[in-house]
């Protein structure tokens, strides 16, 4: 991890970027280390998070859940993919949706939708084949969800790419840790 980037704390975020985290920091308890980092650029964190923010109203939050815990299984982002699975979990999904997920095999997921799998499906063919010759699973999410859910999806794997990057490349630890820790699964 590089100590070379300056961990910002709240008061010392730009005033547009304290606007756009106040809600989740206060709802967390805390500003995860991803920002602290990020708000050296204001300018473009703050409109990151407003992408994140319109992806939730886009898309119902299962489907949110599916790409986001989908892609963050798939890039190793264990920042992002423990503070999802407790999301989830307090969206009602419950664990063994959670797992399901994470198992990142739509074909053997009984516990998911048929739109939750073709979800899942188009998430890792983008992923897989950087976002190459996913025709298919485009069309099959389409059939699903219709088009302007479509594009959703693929803005939000890139979103969540975007984040797994950063993560990995800074070295972050999760800020919380799994909630199958401890458990055997």
């Amino acid at each position: 991890m590089s100590d070379r980037i300056a961990r910002l704390k709240f008061d010392a975020l730009a005033p547009r970027v304290q606007d756009v985290l106040r809600a989740r920091m206060e709802r967390l308890g805390y500003l995860g280390e991803f920002f602290q980092c990020a708000g050296a650029q204001p300018d473009v964190l703050a409109p990151f998070m407003e992408m994140t923010e319109a992806l939730k109203k886009a898309l119902p939050d299962r489907l949110t859940e599916t790409g986001a815990l989908t892609v963050a299984t798939l890039m190793g982002n264990r920042y992002e993919l423990h503070q999802h699975e407790r999301l989830s979990k307090k969206l009602g999904f419950g664990d063994d949706w959670i797992a399901a997920v994470e198992r990142v095999s739509p074909d053997d997921a009984v516990a998911l939708s048929d739109a939750e799998r073709a979800v899942q499906r188009l998430v890792i063919a983008m992923v897989e084949r950087r976002g190459k010759g996913v025709a298919a699973e485009l069309d099959a999410v389409i059939d699903a969800i219709g088009p302007d859910q479509a594009i959703a999806v693929m803005f939000l794997v890139g979103r969540y790419i975007t984040h797994a990057m950063i993560v990995n490349g800074l070295e972050l630890a999760p800020p919380v840790p799994s909630i199958f820790e401890g458990t055997g699964a």
